[in-house]
């Protein structure tokens, strides 16, 4: 919007998009919001302003946050060198340690703290309260590296019933106690899942699944969980992107109705997912 965008032109813009309130206005949303697509601090100022208005309007929104970008730079500060195994970080005792730093303490209370200043009521959570994620340990290579078991999800519903915003950083324990590092993306289906929710928004760094890796305008607006498959047979769907459509399907295994993948750098990409006909990224459905 300008100065040119008249009262008139906002209000039909309003109207608009009551159709697509009313379908959202008491449903659960689950936004996943990674690492590379919060480097931006005015744009993540930004995204937090669209989940506040979402919230606003009677949207049930939890926010599931990684932090990847920030727990490297942070280990690198420490002296210690990241390295991943099949795009996994290698956790030992020490990096763990550096995992919860950087997610359940500065990145998770920084988009607390934006909500907060946005108008909006959040609390910050990491799977470990109230044993939210369980886990156990997901390969001897990867060390403190989790798989999930479980996920309990009544803290999260008493502050959903509240009014709150729940943000949730992804680490996980067992029943020992043990605490573990949970890939974001496995967390948000879990977290999704377990919730009923009607929408998983997956926000990263590419517009969605491309027909042509290198060409923006070849996206692909919606696929089937059998189409899913067929395209990463055929290569479409490849590197970095396979993990995040598995945690996709995982996702409508699990009970959610569809999930969507798309690029969190855009402005106002939440906004355009919900409340208009076009959308943003690559909706996957069952």
């Amino acid at each position: 919007m300008n100065d040119f965008f008249s009262n008139a032109q906002r209000a039909e813009v309003l109207a608009q998009a009551l159709p697509y309130i009313k379908r959202y206005t008491g449903k659960t949303v689950v936004v996943k919001y990674g690492g590379n697509a919060m480097v931006n601090e005015d744009l993540k100022k930004q995204v937090m302003k669209d989940i506040v208005l979402s919230w606003l309007i009677g949207i049930k929104i939890v926010l599931v946050h990684g932090g990847g970008p920030e727990i490297s730079d942070l280990m690198s500060r420490l002296g210690k060198q990241p390295q991943f195994i099949d795009g996994l970080r290698v956790t030992d005792a020490e990096t763990m340690d550096i995992v919860q730093m950087a997610l359940s303490g500065k990145v998770n209370k920084s988009l607390v703290n934006l909500i907060e200043v946005s108008g909006g009521s959040g609390v910050g959570l990491s799977g470990v309260d109230a044993r939210l994620i369980e886990a156990v340990p997901r390969d001897e290579r990867l060390g403190l590296v989790g798989e999930i078991t479980g996920v309990n999800t009544d803290v999260i519903n008493d502050l959903l019933d509240k009014g709150y915003i729940p943000v949730v950083s992804t680490v996980g324990c067992d029943r020992e106690g043990r605490i573990y590092n949970i890939n974001g993306d496995t967390a948000a289906a879990y977290i999704a899942g377990a919730l009923g929710a009607e929408r998983l928004i997956m926000m990263t760094d590419i517009a969605g699944i491309l027909r042509d890796r290198n060409d923006p305008s070849s996206l692909i607006p919606e696929i089937s969980v059998a189409q899913a498959a067929e395209l990463q047979k055929q290569g479409v769907i490849e590197g970095g992107m396979v993990p995040k459509v598995e945690c996709c399907v995982k996702a409508i295994e699990k009970g959610v109705k569809n999930v969507v993948i798309m690029d969190g750098r855009v402005p106002h990409s939440i906004l355009m997912e919900l409340l208009t006909d076009e959308g943003a990224g690559t909706m996957v459905t069952r």
